[in-house]
């Protein structure tokens, strides 16, 4: 098991700096995000320019690689690939191919996406749909010797009412996915906030889960007598704000890492961890980012053995 992070913490960072920066600090490994563009949202970030990724790209993304002694686990592209525009469906259907063909000539095993979902339709359409676009994205990434890994984020903000907005969220759902092709890019954040205890998912699903974000969750039971489970009506224009629940690096919420960690060794994980900083406490600035993840090392490192 290796300790990487995300990059899309650093959006304004190149990746040359944040490759140094994240070598210094200890990590093995970067999940780079390679969004066509950032500012979309928080959390966005173009690292790497995978729509037009030729063979200078490809010797110069190696040898920034090898200078800093780091592995490079996954893409990160998270986005709806169920979004019922049809136009900007196609947007990310085409980015994500990109990705796929960039992974493939860097050797990266793995691109991340959400399902995602249309959320002017019922679930059991959206399903249906998955149904028909997926299989010939998960045959393109396979023909390159690539993985399609979807983070099982509910993407609630995605959807106008706050329900969930990426159709992965649950073991119920996976189990449907992998029949798909699709593999997990595992956080146990967000099982923890819909009431799964994230342990509890890896033993059965071991053989599909060949990636795992780091990212905590810090739950406020007495906001919850007041919002419910479904989070604030009135979410004063965040529609990501649900009243009683936030991300936190690792050690600074609920989620127990020792239990997490001990129980992907103890069932042959041998993929990466990769933190995913989104904590609001620990952002804002580069500083106060940068600490975020040397607090989130700190608690991980000590768990992962080599």
């Amino acid at each position: 098991m290796q300790l990487g992070m995300l990059t899309a913490c650093l959006p304004q960072w190149s990746l040359d700096r944040i490759a140094g920066w994240a070598a210094q600090a200890g990590y093995e490994a970067l999940e780079v995000a390679v969004w066509p563009s950032t500012g979309g949202r928080d959390f966005e970030a173009a690292h790497l320019p995978v729509a037009d990724f030729g063979p200078r790209e490809v010797e110069e993304t190696l040898a920034l690689f090898d200078e800093h002694g780091l592995a490079l686990s996954a893409f990160a592209y998270y986005e709806n690939n169920l979004h019922p525009d049809p136009v900007r469906r196609e947007e990310i259907r085409t980015h994500l191919r990109h990705a796929i063909d960039a992974a493939q000539a860097l050797g990266v095993p793995c691109v991340g996406t959400f399902v995602g979902r249309d959320w002017t339709k019922s679930v059991a359409d959206n399903l249906a749909e998955a149904e028909r676009i997926f299989p010939e994205l998960v045959d393109y990434a396979g023909e390159r010797g690539v993985k399609i890994i979807v983070e099982n984020c509910v993407m609630e903000g995605w959807h106008p009412d706050g329900y969930p907005g990426n159709l992965a969220y649950s073991p119920e759902l996976w189990e449907w996915m992998f029949g798909l092709g699709l593999y997990l890019n595992w956080d146990p954040s967000h099982l923890t906030w819909i009431g799964i205890d994230p342990v509890e998912t890896i033993a059965p699903y071991i053989d599909r889960i060949v990636h795992a974000q780091a990212k905590d969750v810090e739950l406020d039971a007495a906001a919850r007598q007041r919002y419910g489970f479904f989070g604030k009506v009135d979410k004063g224009g965040n529609p990501w704000d649900m009243g009683w629940w936030r991300y936190r690096v690792p050690g600074l919420g609920q989620v127990d890492w020792g239990r997490v960690v001990d129980r992907l060794y103890e069932h042959g994980f041998t993929g990466t961890l990769s933190v995913e900083h989104e904590d609001p406490v620990w952002g804002g600035d580069d500083e106060r980012i940068t600490q975020g993840l040397n607090i989130a090392h700190r608690t991980l490192r000590p768990l992962i053995v080599g």
